[in-house]
């Protein structure tokens, strides 16, 4: 078959398997759930050693120390990947929630009701967690799945499917209901997003480029995370201690990650005293910093900041610094330079923090803590789609509620309009 008559094929095996998921309830989605974490426990040697020869080949091709940790399973992520899938055993499943119910003056009983997207197509790069945590949120939620992830992630990707589907078979997984990409050809993400008719929803995880070649392709509808350019603003009533820490835990935990700090804003009352202590803790840690003048004329070894800094995502162990006049500004430079994905105020003023929290119009919004609580995770939502920066349909950490739409079921009793 071609390319083009392949990716048909997948996506008619997907609609299939969509409408066999709709017949699972949750008690039996619950077992083949606990059945794909077993079988990914019992695979771990395989998974691993699929995932050493990805990391070799990386390695070889030349990918950032940044990149190759997003690419690395250890057995702590593998831990998190099985524990993650057994965790939306225990979440409440939305599929069939009334949303609302009311009851019209003629009689009509009119209810919103929860139901599944139907078809999701997930585009994504290096990280291979992704894909567990993709195939078992979409699962829970009775859809179908396509996975398309990169080529440097190829054999550890094939590994971690079969585990899944190898498990879930046994416990009733209709067939085809997570599906692989397995060629590296660039056009099959091109003909993934052109769908029409077959695919209900694709949302890509990955950098800038991939996401805008995805939205300018596609066909169907797109959930778009463009970057996660995240900022912190020092305010002058920080706790310089708790600020620092706060500081590193989001630039260094994983720089590789989206919801990793890539800009810090200084007031510029406490500049001349914060920043040189802020060099000092980015300096331990191996930190490039990027600063403003105004930031450079406190601490001279700062590398002149361009303007292009102030919107790159780096993904890296370089931080950009800056210093602001006031809340206000801080607010408005976040509004323009960030990508509305996860911001902090790290201030003891609790006026100038809902200031900041109502104002920046950002998915996440924090005061004192870390962006890097930016996850599905974390939230208690169980394992993540991703972090959309969109504001339709879904915005921030996408867990189960994020992956289902709504039908309106109207019930009556032979009632005609006049």
């Amino acid at each position: 078959m071609t390319l083009h008559e392949t990716m048909i094929d997948m996506g008619d095996k997907a609609v299939a398997a969509e409408r066999q998921l709709a017949t699972l309830g949750t008690r039996r989605k619950n077992l083949i759930l606990e059945a794909m974490a077993e079988s990914l426990e019992a695979s771990r040697d395989r998974i691993k050693e699929a995932n050493a020869r990805d990391m070799a080949a990386g390695r070889a091709a030349g990918l950032s120390d940044a990149m190759l940790d997003r690419l690395l399973l250890t057995d702590k992520r593998m831990d998190s990947m099985i524990n993650g899938v057994r965790a939306l055993i225990g979440l409440k499943d939305p599929v069939g929630q009334k949303i609302s119910r009311w009851v019209r003056p003629n009689g009509l009983v009119i209810q919103k009701v929860r139901v599944p997207i139907g078809v999701i197509g997930i585009i994504f790069e290096s990280r291979p967690n992704v894909t567990v945590d993709a195939a078992a949120l979409c699962f829970k939620t009775s859809n179908a799945v396509i996975l398309r992830g990169g080529k440097e992630a190829l054999e550890s990707n094939k590994a971690l499917v079969d585990a899944l589907q190898a498990g879930g078979t046994r416990k009733g997984l209709p067939a085809n209901s997570i599906q692989l990409i397995v060629t590296t050809d660039h056009d099959a993400v091109r003909e993934l997003v052109q769908l029409e008719g077959r695919v209900d929803l694709v949302i890509p995880r990955g950098g800038e480029k991939l996401i805008r070649a995805v939205t300018d392709q596609a066909h169907v509808p797109v959930i778009k995370h463009y970057k996660g350019v995240c900022h912190a603003f020092v305010d002058e009533t920080a706790d310089f201690a708790q600020a620092l820490d706060v500081v590193e835990n989001a630039k260094c935990s994983r720089p590789g990650v989206c919801n990793a700090l890539e800009k810090v804003l200084v007031h510029e009352k406490i500049a001349a005293t914060f920043l040189p202590q802020l060099a000092a803790r980015m300096a331990d840690k191996r930190v490039e910093l990027r600063g403003d003048d105004a930031a450079r004329a406190i601490v001279p070894a700062m590398k002149p900041a361009t303007p292009e800094d102030w919107n790159e995502e780096y993904l890296d162990l370089i931080l950009t610094v800056g210093v602001v006049p006031s809340l206000d500004a801080a607010i408005a430079w976040i509004n323009l330079h960030g990508s509305h994905h996860s911001d902090v105020i790290l201030s003891a003023d609790e006026k100038a923090q809902e200031k900041f929290l109502e104002q920046v119009d950002s998915a996440c919004v924090y005061a004192n803590a870390s962006t890097r609580f930016t996850d599905g995770g974390e939230f208690g939502m169980g394992a993540e789609i991703g972090i959309s920066t969109d504001k339709l349909h879904a915005r921030g950490p996408m867990g189960l509620e994020e992956l289902t739409t709504y039908k309106f079921v109207i019930q009556g009793t032979g009632q005609i309009r006049p």
